[in-house]
């Protein structure tokens, strides 16, 4: 019953020990982190001995319940703490068909991204999970589902909210959707974090708000 993820095709060296490690230092069986990922057991042990790849929710989730962050997980190398993140300094990374460039340091308080989502990615899975998440739509346009409300984003909206509200995120085709994307993370150790802290994904109808002045009636992209 746990959360089904699709495997990405990403070559992520190093990750699948990461993982074991993260888990065997906070003294948790393969069960109890399942549980706490709300994944099955046979998800997480793929994950662990390199069998399937995370994807970038997963990832995040994975990064928020271990204390650690994305870039540590990636095994990006520490940064010199220099403030100033160059255009030429960060590879793109695919997962789970989303495309993301950090865009801050690591062990941080917070973790900035530029991400690029393109039609059809990932549109029905929908995250709950403790902290905060901010995005800025750049180009595109952008679908948010907030609990049982919608939201159509254009270029230069933005959105900031609790991220235990369960959300999904996905760009309106026919183009994709580049937005800037911020989201806190918990560096608690694993035996403080709680149980509940990783939702199950939810599935549901929403109820959709929409600004008139960018999807006008006839507009065969605002369903």
């Amino acid at each position: 019953m746990g959360q089904r993820t699709p495997d990405t095709g990403m070559d992520l060296p190093g990750i699948a020990p990461r993982l074991r490690d993260l888990r065997r230092r906070g003294g948790l069986t393969l069960e109890a982190a399942a549980e706490r990922l709300d994944l099955s057991p046979a998800h997480l042990s793929r994950l662990e001995t390199g069998q399937r790849q995370p994807s970038l929710p997963l990832l995040l989730t994975l990064a928020r319940t271990y204390g650690t962050t994305v870039a540590d997980l990636l095994g990006e190398a520490p940064p010199d703490r220099d403030p100033v993140i160059r255009a030429g300094q960060v590879e793109p990374v695919e997962a789970g068909g989303w495309v993301y460039r950090q865009a801050g340091g690591s062990r941080r308080a917070m973790q900035p991204l530029r991400v690029h989502i393109p039609p059809n990615a990932q549109n029905d899975l929908v995250r709950t999970h403790a902290g905060e998440e901010w995005l800025y739509v750049l180009t595109g346009r952008l679908r948010l589902a907030l609990g049982s409300d919608e939201y159509l984003l254009g270029p230069g909206d933005s959105a900031h909210y609790d991220s235990l509200t369960p959300h999904r995120i996905t760009a309106v085709p026919p183009e994709g959707a580049d937005l800037l994307f911020v989201h806190t993370l918990l560096q608690s150790n694993i035996g403080d974090l709680c149980p509940g802290g990783g939702e199950p994904p939810v599935r549901r109808g929403a109820r959709r708000h929409t600004d008139s002045s960018r999807s006008p009636e006839g507009d065969p992209h605002a369903e």
